[in-house]
């Protein structure tokens, strides 16, 4: 054990092996060589993600179900075999169900709007009942549950951070109570890279009778989250987190709770039978998935996962936080800036904030450098308003990020801090 760090500070220095399987990032912004540093809002895609994507659009573009075509039977195989991919690679087990999403965003909706609509007879969510969430949620895991709470008389209370934006256990006992119906929390905050005791917080939630829902958005491409290991009724991601494509993510949870949401797309393929005044919904997981899906998209989803897992889960996790913590030293020695959860060791995002210069000139300067970071306040106002920031710049990392680009924003935010300053 005493060798690791030597060997990844190795690593780190050496040639990325990964980069030449990235297309994308064989190219220059502004005459200077890309680095992609944007990794938390979309990851570029491998070619054997490009190429499972073509492959299908190629041989097997249909739409699924009922055709009794080659082509459809192809294309109702391929999305069948991504189904079954991304529920091995969650930990899915025989009580678990995975729906095909757009993204995170479609999932955590389905869940807030399903458990507080009364599409399916009494909505689970009653007047005086309470939801739970935390301060450090993207805007997408606390707008929908505010909406919730509105709509079925339902209280919204929120989970805050102290003063370094970790969550404690401890805070969240007192909110939990009778009354408890969901608890809702990221498995890592993208506005300022905070990776939560989610495995804690879910399990005080569930052991107070309450459902648990886990945004896995920014932890998915990593440090997978396991629904075999966690206290866990819902669980969303997004394939163009992981390496995938966008416009493609899946709701996995477990069947019971699954069944308790009302459909939150209506239509297509959802039915089991519809007269001129009624319908009866399928069965799961076509109740939830209403209209023609994304079948290009799950088939390169799961091409994703296959791709992380040949690269080895813990190769990309130990890689990415590696790099973000050699991004906090160099940025932290910087002077008048200040990093976000500087302590925190899993995670690959780190924010910041600079005294006299703004977030957006900095990425601006950034990118003129040819380095590509995101600015502004991420989907996520209220962690940052808790923690007393404005806008940060953010930048991210992936497999394919190597030591030399963390040297070139440390070296391009100094830069741009002289130019603005």
């Amino acid at each position: 054990m005493g060798e690791r760090p030597a060997l990844q500070a190795a690593a780190l220095h050496a040639a990325n092996p990964y980069v030449a399987q990235f297309p994308g990032l064989a190219q220059q912004v502004h005459g200077q060589p890309l680095a992609y540093l944007d990794n938390a809002a979309t990851t570029h895609m491998p070619q054997a993600v490009i190429d499972a994507v073509v492959g299908f659009e190629l041989r097997s573009r249909a739409n699924i179900h009922r055709g009794v075509h080659t082509l459809s039977q192809r294309s109702t195989d391929a999305f069948d075999d991504a189904r079954a991919t991304l529920r091995a690679f969650v930990g899915a087990g025989s009580e678990h169900e995975l729906v095909f999403t757009s993204g995170t965003t479609e999932a955590l909706n389905l869940v807030a709007h399903g458990l507080s609509d009364a599409g399916l007879g009494a909505a689970v969510l009653q007047p005086g009942d309470e939801i739970v969430v935390s301060a450090l949620e993207h805007h997408a895991n606390l707008v929908p549950w505010q909406v919730a709470a509105r709509r079925s008389g339902a209280r919204l209370r929120v989970l805050r951070p102290d003063a370094q934006g970790r969550l404690d256990p401890a805070a969240l006992k007192p909110l939990l109570g009778p009354r408890t119906r969901v608890f809702s929390v990221t498995a890592c905050a993208n506005a300022s890279g905070e990776r939560p005791p989610y495995e804690a917080l879910l399990a005080l939630a569930a052991e107070a009778g309450a459902l648990t829902v886990l945004d896995a958005a920014q932890a998915v491409a990593h440090e997978v989250p396991r629904l075999d290991a966690i206290a866990c009724d819902f669980m969303a991601f997004s394939g163009h987190k992981m390496y995938g494509p966008m416009g493609i993510g899946a709701l996995v949870g477990r069947r019971r709770a699954l069944e308790r949401l009302a459909p939150l797309r209506l239509g297509g393929d959802m039915v089991e039978w519809v007269s001129e005044q009624e319908a009866s919904f399928a069965d799961l997981p076509a109740r939830l998935e209403g209209g023609t899906p994304n079948v290009g998209g799950a088939v390169g989803m799961a091409a994703a996962a296959r791709w992380i897992d040949a690269v080895g889960r813990a190769v990309i996790d130990d890689h990415v936080c590696a790099l973000r913590r050699h991004a906090v030293q160099r940025l932290a020695s910087l002077p008048r800036l200040r990093v976000l959860s500087p302590g925190c060791e899993r995670t690959a995002i780190v924010s910041f904030v600079a005294e006299d210069a703004h977030p957006h000139d900095l990425g601006t300067l950034l990118d003129h450098r040819g380095i590509a970071v995101r600015t502004g306040h991420h989907c996520a106002q209220p962690l940052l308003e808790c923690l007393g920031f404005g806008p940060t710049t953010r930048a991210s990392f992936a497999i394919y990020n190597s030591l030399d680009e963390v040297e070139r924003l440390a070296d391009g935010v100094a830069h741009a801090l002289e130019k603005l300053r």
